[in-house]
């Protein structure tokens, strides 16, 4: 096992891509090489620029007609939901909370601590309108940090109540938040409890569910638009690779091989960690020695083609433990992993409308994969561990 740590990356800075080997020029001995294993340009094919434009653009046609690629992901949706806002929930980590619901069709994961070394997620679902999506959880408290990750998708954010801390965040005009109980003692913006329902299977406060009829039931009641707002709604979000031309890192001359990603140093509660998987080049998730499932869709383990790891200023706020993170800054230490292999990264944040953007050492705008995005927030400073 490796271990990174953002304290070590003084020397990455100068790392520079691989653009491709000059060609190498022949001796005598190999110009008299027999014909019969000579190679001809005839016997070697070459993909042209236009061969491959071609085939790029090819991938621009829709497998049904009116579908189009989604920002979250860049995978076929329909075009009916093209332009629906998606949710972000709020779901609890620890191991009372498990197994969770519907955590399989989230498109983006974060998991980031809130308490000590407990860490918290946020779902965030594009195509979240579907009779199926009835359990959707369990539901718990806000954070604020997690409300600006949710600004990024312009995302109606769903959560059980919070400290006082979430105050300013929530009661800006902006943000639209559905929320099943007043919080720090006073807040009232978006509260609709009915928009989620208590289970019998577990005790409280661990048995709070969302689902899409309450979602809806909630925003038609608040008037919350569930179309993307044009003042804070940024398409240009991810950055993706042609699924013809996927990124596998090896451009890169500092990128290295990661089967497995172990991030146990930090979130020590949940020691959350991703295996590879070749077969279908996904990163499969594990939290608390066993594969995360998802409870409401055959516990089918949770995978993602893109796991990114984001380093932050942490702080703790007071006695409770309640922690903060910086999410605005222009530049801070990230690593990224997709098909085996990862590299370290720099990442950047503006505005709370802004998305975050991930660059390589040499200020260029990383190419995601084709697929889902899991998202790490870990304190400066924390390590991490992986297998070659």
């Amino acid at each position: 096992m490796k271990k990174l740590s953002v304290l070590l990356l003084a020397g990455l800075s100068c790392a520079a891509l691989l653009f491709g080997c000059g060609k190498k020029e022949e001796s005598p001995a190999e110009e008299t090489t027999s014909a019969a294993v000579q190679e001809t340009p005839e016997s070697v094919p070459v993909e042209t620029e236009s061969e491959t434009a071609t085939q790029e653009a090819n991938e621009e046609v829709p497998p049904e007609e009116g579908m189009v690629r989604s920002t979250l992901t860049n995978e076929w949706i329909s075009g009916d939901i093209a332009d629906q806002r998606p949710i972000a929930v709020m779901v609890p980590n620890d191991s009372s909370a498990l197994p969770h619901y519907s955590l399989s069709r989230a498109d983006i994961l974060y998991e980031c601590p809130v308490e000590a070394r407990i860490t918290r997620l946020m779902a965030v679902f594009k195509d979240w309108d579907r009779d199926d999506m009835d359990r959707i959880g369990n539901v718990r408290s806000c954070r604020d940090y997690f409300v600006y990750w949710s600004f990024e998708w312009d995302a109606v954010y769903f959560h059980f109540g919070g400290p006082f801390y979430i105050a300013p965040v929530i009661e800006q005009k902006s943000t639209n938040n559905v929320t099943g109980a007043n919080y720090g003692g006073t807040g009232k913006k978006g509260v609709y409890g009915n928009a989620y329902y208590r289970t019998s299977d577990r005790k409280a406060p661990q048995n709070a569910y969302l689902s899409a009829k309450g979602a809806n039931e909630a925003m038609d009641k608040l008037g919350i638009s569930k179309t993307y707002r044009g003042d804070y709604y940024k398409p240009d979000h991810f950055k993706f690779a042609p699924e013809s031309r996927p990124n596998t890192l090896e451009q890169y001359q500092n990128s290295f091989s990661a089967s497995k990603i172990d991030m146990a140093k930090t979130y020590t509660v949940s020691k959350t960690s991703f295996e590879y998987n070749a077969d279908d080049g996904l990163y499969y998730r594990f939290e608390y020695g066993k594969p995360h499932v998802d409870a409401r869709f055959d516990n089918k383990q949770l995978a993602f083609k893109n796991v990114l790891i984001q380093f932050a200023y942490q702080e703790v706020r007071d006695d409770n433990g309640y922690l903060s993170f910086q999410v605005h800054d222009t530049k801070r230490d990230g690593y990224y992993f997709t098909n085996g292999r990862g590299i370290h990264v720099n990442w950047k944040k503006t505005a709370d409308y802004e998305p975050t953007k991930f660059y390589d050492d040499n200020g260029n705008e990383i190419e995601l994969n084709t697929g889902k995005t899991m998202i790490c927030i870990v304190k400066d400073g924390d390590t991490f561990g992986y297998d070659e």
